[in-house]
């Protein structure tokens, strides 16, 4: 019988970070061995598996275990398999110390792979296949970066009933999840020499008053308008940038910004919103966004059939909420409902420590057994 903790280990061991952070062909980038190692594992645990191209060199693997009868619903098991990068290469050597499991990708969201494959393959072997439900367990790539993965599995028009997204939710069932907007923005001046200002715009003062209103003012009016799962929208000004050297006026200055969205939300009113803030204060920067990739926010129905039976097995009476993006909205986007779910705390996620428990490992393995042999 597969063994989670022993899958993670192996899967802790095969780097797979992102190759957007990393140098062109670099030997640790991208998802290969990862996908390789669980097409082996999936197929002699009797899953269909098969490979499906997203960008060069990586590509979606997806393992199904068919119904016995006709398929009349479809679940989506999906994590992904990418990681951010390492400051060290001992992450990639797994350690297990005080019921801890510590490795790059432990919980983000490698201990969300090893629940999830290890369940459907014990429901495999148990012989005791759904009827007319079929599970799919669906490994993305590129979560960390633009969400290749998931963009193409929702452009393929592939449906499903319910995806539950691999993602270290402490073992909470979540239903909401917000949106992310990343915003640049420029003020432009005049250069002078520094021993004569009054000659020129200074571009980074204006740009300073900008960030302390939306760090300020700004936040607090967010504050007022709180989604009853995520709270309120947010605000995060992550960098600035302008001038020289300090003897001469700073002609522009560029600053980014994270404006985190709740459901009801769209890209194109916060940007309004903001430019408008801008406006009325006499400010003049210059406003652009990333519009190729859109990071919405989630809201799933904790009413619908399948999710209300999720949250009963998980023992769970009301849905959450989490403030980071994943892959649920894209899929939600396409018209196939969601909720994240998986061993881990987000806390843990990205940091030089990264860890799951063993025993946060364990029950969310049991759990997604457990709600597994309730489909029909």
């Amino acid at each position: 019988m597969m063994d989670a903790e022993k899958l993670l280990r192996d899967l802790i061991a095969l780097p797979s970070v992102n190759p957007a952070f990393l140098p062109p062909r670099h030997p640790r980038a991208g998802e290969g061995r990862v996908a390789e190692f669980l097409a082996h594992t999936a197929a002699r645990a009797g899953l269909d598996v098969q490979k499906r191209r997203v960008l060069p060199g990586r590509s979606n693997l997806m393992a199904a275990l068919s119904p016995s009868g006709k398929v009349k619903q479809r679940i989506f098991l999906a994590p992904h398999m990418d990681t951010i990068n390492v400051v060290s290469e001992e992450q990639f050597v797994p350690v297990s110390r005080h019921g801890r499991i510590y490795g790059r990708g432990a919980c983000d969201t490698k201990g969300s792979i090893a629940a999830m494959l290890t369940a459907l393959s014990r429901l495999a072997r148990q012989r005791r296949r759904p009827v007319v439900t079929e599970i799919v367990f669906v490994a993305l790539v590129d979560e960390e970066n633009a969400q290749a993965g998931s963009r193409a599995l929702a452009a393929s028009r592939i449906k499903a009933d319910l995806a539950i997204v691999g993602e270290p939710t402490r073992l909470q069932v979540i239903t909401a999840h917000k949106g992310t907007l990343w915003l640049r923005l420029e003020t432009r001046g005049k250069a002078a020499h520094g021993s004569c200002p009054q000659l020129g715009k200074n571009a980074v003062h204006e740009m300073a008053r900008i960030v302390d209103s939306l760090e300020t003012e700004y936040a607090r009016k967010l504050r007022q308008r709180p989604h009853p799962l995520l709270g309120p929208p947010t605000v995060n000004v992550g960098f600035m940038r302008g001038g020289t050297q300090p003897n001469i006026v700073p002609a522009s200055c560029v600053a980014g910004v994270d404006r985190r969205t709740i459901p009801g939300e769209t890209d194109a009113a916060v940007r309004a919103e903001i430019a408008a803030w801008l406006r009325r204060r006499g400010w003049h920067a210059t406003m652009t966004s990333n519009e190729s990739a859109p990071c919405l926010p989630m809201e799933t129905d904790s009413r619908l059939p399948l999710v209300r039976q999720f949250l009963t097995v998980a023992g769970q009476k009301k849905p959450a909420g989490a403030d980071f993006f994943c892959d649920a909205s894209v899929l939600a986007q396409a018209g196939i409902p969601g909720v994240v779910f998986g061993p881990g705390d987000i806390a843990q996620a990205h940091t030089d420590d990264e860890w799951v428990s063993q025993k946060s490992l364990e029950s969310a393995t049991a759990l997604l057994l457990k709600f597994l042999l309730t489909l029909p």
